[in-house]
């Protein structure tokens, strides 16, 4: 039987440079994937010649499937995920003044009311999120 793929005789040496860069199984190492994520954007943009694109678009992959296993919030409304994060947080409906008054916030976790673009903004600062995850 032949061999199907032949690998160099040094790729231990390399594997063990590159590993670090294309393994993700904890939350330290998702937070170092995001900052090499971000510095390579810096550094490469959308330039599909860089000689580390691939590199980019590989690790942008491994990020995106673990944020689907951990992070996934499945058909949730902003209203969801401010009653989630309040609920984290331990906040009562008075704990948010800059979204509105408590009968706001009842009224926007009740999906009587939609949030505003600015609550939003100052929801995404405040829980430290993408605004992103609010929007329906």
């Amino acid at each position: 039987m032949e061999k199907l793929i032949t690998l160099p005789p040094d790729i231990n040496t390399h594997w063990n440079a590159i590993a670090p860069l294309l393994i993700i199984r904890n939350e330290d190492e998702y937070e170092q994937a995001i900052e090499l994520l971000n510095n390579l954007i810096d550094e490469i943009g959308t330039n599909d010649q860089h000689p580390l694109y691939n590199l980019l678009d590989t690790l942008g992959t491994l990020i995106e499937v673990y944020e689907k296993e951990h992070y996934s919030i499945h058909n949730c409304s902003g209203s969801d995920v401010l009653a989630y994060l309040m609920e984290e947080h331990r906040l009562s409906l008075s704990d948010l003044p800059e979204i509105g008054t408590s009968a706001t916030i009842e009224a926007i976790l009740n999906k009587h009311q939609a949030l505003t673009l600015s609550q939003v903004q100052q929801l995404a600062q405040r829980f430290q999120v993408q605004p992103q995850v609010f929007l329906d």
